[in-house]
Parts: C-alpha cells; structure tokens; sequence
C-alpha cells in the first residue's frame, strides 16, 4: 500500500480519492487534510475529471478526527478545537460544495463524527450494507461538525437530526437509506460497482447543469417561493446560453445520445 494519506485514481472521467489510514480507520489528521484539499483542488482544475468519488482504504470510510493529532491536545498543550475546524474541516466542506463536477462518497465501512457529516456533505452517498454512520460528538463532550448542524436537519428533520446528534447512536446504513439521509444502500459486494455506475451515469451528463442543480437546491432552501422562482429563472437563462443546452436539444431532436462538455 502506498505511503500517500489519499490514494489517487482514474477510471475515465472519474477521479477516486481513497483515504489511506486504514490503520486508524482513515481518521482525519492535518496532513490528510492537506493531500485530500490539494487533490480535490487539482480535481476542480483538471477539465478531463466530470466526477469525483470519495472512499476509504480498509473497513472504514472515515472515522474522524484523529484525537491525537495536532490541536487536539495531546501533546501537553491546550486543545485547539476551534482552530482544526476553521483551518481543515471548514475548507474541505466548502470545496466538496463547490465542486464544479458532482461528488459521491462511497462509504465502505463505519463513518463517524466528521467523517460522516463530510460524506453526507457529498451530493450522493452510496453505502455498503456493514456501513453506519455515527454523531460521535456528544460523547467526547463536542457539538456535530463537518457541516453536520447544517446538514442533518435538511436530510432527516429536526427531530432525528437532534436524537441523532445527542445520543451519538450508531445509525446502519439500510436504516440512513430508509430515513432518506443517503440516497442508497447496497450489497458489500456491489458497492464499488454500483458506485462507479452511478459515477459515469453522472460523468456523461452536463458538469455545468448538475454543479448548478446543487447549488440552486441548497441556496432555495433559505427563500420564499417567489425567490426560489426567479433564482431558477436567472440560472435557466445561464444554463441556456451554454453548449449543453443546445448539444441536449439538438441530441433529443436527432434521436442521438448527447456528448456535453461544459463544466
């Protein structure tokens, strides 16, 4: 296995991450932090790439942060909580956000504090039967980061959003699927096949539309109606002047499959 915290790999159009600290369950470390952020940045950069998945290395998908890392407080100095967030958690979570290609978190195996809400920041999780997802938080005397108070409400309700976060319990993935907090849960064995079907189902679609599909989906949530409505007029006026709206009709009319390539 590779020496590199985050494994890089290709297939296509699809770029994968793979976090690589099996050994700690590919608990996050500031070092971590830095090789994912530069790939995803380099991802972001790099026309050819119209996907992305996310992944863990071994039988976890990410279990956190790393407690004994730097900032933690480990090492005899106060802890520096908040500044972890804002220097690693916080730019992460906004560049999984902002990707100008659509985002998948294959989740193996058990992803927990950080390393959920960073997965369920991803615009579709695809999750092994054996994964769970856990709100470690509260047991370590912590609040959900990661985007988890952001996100949990808006996936799950207010409700299991905070019994979620408060007891910290361990949620199966059949039971996040059923809940509507990731969009699928399969078999152990299909998991990296049915994920990278959806990656290059998504990958032949328009990099420009979806990107903006989730932006205008997260920006409508904090509007009225007559907003949300003129928000999705000024994007469709966007979104039309581009090639792949015109590739797209011109494909339709022709009874032709379409080949987009704004991003």
């Amino acid at each position: 296995m590779s020496d590199s915290l985050v494994l890089v790999s290709n297939q296509g159009p699809v770029r994968t991450f793979t976090l690589n600290r099996p050994q700690a369950l590919n608990s996050f470390t500031a070092a971590l932090h830095r090789e994912l952020l530069a790939g995803l940045d380099a991802a972001a950069a790099d026309a050819s790439v119209r996907c992305v998945v996310i992944t863990g290395a071994g039988r976890g998908f990410c279990a956190g942060q790393d407690l004994n890392d730097e900032g933690m407080g480990q090492d005899g100095t106060p802890a520096d909580v908040e500044g972890v967030v804002e220097r690693h958690y916080k730019p992460l979570a906004l560049r999984i956000r902002s990707m100008p290609v659509p985002v998948i978190a294959m989740v193996n195996g058990v992803a927990a504090g950080a390393g959920a809400n960073i997965a369920l920041g991803c615009d579709l999780v695809v999750a092994a039967k054996s994964a769970s997802f856990i709100q470690a938080f509260s047991k370590i005397g912590l609040v959900p980061d990661g985007g988890g108070t952001w996100l949990l409400p808006r996936l799950v309700g207010r409700a299991r959003a905070i019994g979620l976060a408060m007891t910290g319990d361990k949620l199966p993935a059949e039971q996040a699927a059923a809940m509507g907090m990731i969009w699928q849960c399969v078999d152990d064995a299909v998991l990296l096949e049915t994920t990278m079907a959806l990656a290059n189902r998504l990958a032949a679609l328009s990099a420009k539309a979806l990107a903006a599909t989730r932006r205008v989906i997260d920006e409508a949530g904090g509007l009225d109606f007559d907003a949300a409505l003129s928000l999705e007029a000024r994007v469709q006026g966007d979104m039309s002047r581009g090639h792949d709206f015109a590739e797209g009709v011109a494909a339709f009319l022709q009874k032709r499959p379409a080949v987009f390539t704004d991003r």
